[in-house]
C-alpha cells in the first residue's frame, strides 16, 4: 500500500477523514440542538472547531488522492478513487449544512435585533437587549472572518506542500534514472554517494519547509482566537 509522508498510509489517511467526518457530522447537529432550543442559544466556539474540521476532510481528500495515482493496480486504484470521491461529497454536504445553520443563525440574530428596535421606540428601554444582541452579532461575524482566513492560510500552505511533494517526486524518478544511466557508465562509487547525500539533504529541507508550515499556520489561529 502507498504512504504519504508525515500522515500514514492511505488506508490510514482515509481512517482520519472517516473519524473527522463523524466529529463534524455531530456537532452539526449539536448547533441544530442549540439553535431549535427554546433560548435559541448558539456556540461560536462549536462553530469555528467544525468548520475547521471540514476543511481538514478536504485537505486528506486531496492527500488521498495524490496517493491513489500511486497504485499500481487499476481496480485497486479505482476502488480508493470512489472511496475518496465519496468523503469528499460526505464533507461537502456537511459544508453545506454548516452554512445553511450559519444564514438561519444570522437571520435569527437581524430579526431579534428588529424586535428590540421596535420594542425600544415603544418604551424606550432596549439599548441594553440591543448592545447584547450586536456583541452577539459581531462576535459570530469575527468568528466567520476568523474562520475564512484561517481556511485560506491552510489550502495555501497545504497546496504548496502538495506541489512541492509531486515535484521532489518527478525529481526522484529522474534522479532514478540518471543513477541507472552513471552506473552503466561506470561512475565511480564516491560521485554516488555524494548525489545520495544531496538527496538527504533535499529530504530535510522538505521536513523543515512542512514543520514551518504547520507552525505558522498554528501561530496564525492563535493569533485569530
Amino acid at each position: 500500500m502507498a504512504g504519504i509522508e508525515g500522515g500514514g498510509t492511505l488506508s490510514e489517511v482515509n481512517q482520519s477523514a472517516r473519524k473527522l467526518l463523524l466529529r463534524a457530522r455531530d456537532g452539526i447537529e449539536r448547533l441544530e440542538r442549540f439553535e431549535s432550543s427554546v433560548s435559541g442559544a448558539d456556540s461560536p466556539e462549536l462553530y469555528f472547531t467544525v468548520k475547521k474540521d471540514i476543511s481538514q476532510i478536504h485537505s486528506l481528500c486531496a492527500d488521498m488522492e495524490r496517493l491513489c495515482r500511486s497504485i499500481p493496480a487499476k481496480s485497486q486504484r479505482d476502488l480508493w478513487k470512489r472511496k475518496v470521491e465519496q468523503v469528499a461529497e460526505e464533507a461537502d454536504s456537511l459544508k453545506d449544512g454548516l452554512d445553511k445553520y450559519s444564514m438561519r443563525n444570522q437571520k435569527r440574530l437581524l430579526e431579534a435585533k428588529e424586535r428590540a428596535e421596535l420594542l425600544g421606540r415603544a418604551n424606550g428601554e432596549s439599548a441594553h437587549v440591543l448592545r447584547i444582541f450586536d456583541e452577539e452579532a459581531q462576535a459570530m461575524q469575527s468568528v466567520r472572518n476568523s474562520s475564512r482566513m484561517l481556511q485560506e492560510s491552510f489550502e495555501t500552505g497545504t497546496a504548496i506542500l502538495s506541489k512541492y511533494a509531486e515535484q521532489r517526486d518527478r525529481l526522484k524518478r529522474a534522479q532514478r534514472k540518471a543513477l541507472d544511466v552513471l552506473n552503466t557508465v561506470g561512475l565511480s562509487n564516491t560521485v554516488l554517494r555524494l548525489i545520495e547525500r544531496r538527496n538527504r539533504v533535499d529530504s530535510w529541507i522538505k521536513y523543515v519547509g512542512m514543520v514551518l508550515t504547520v507552525v505558522i499556520v498554528y501561530f496564525f489561529w492563535k493569533w485569530t482566537r
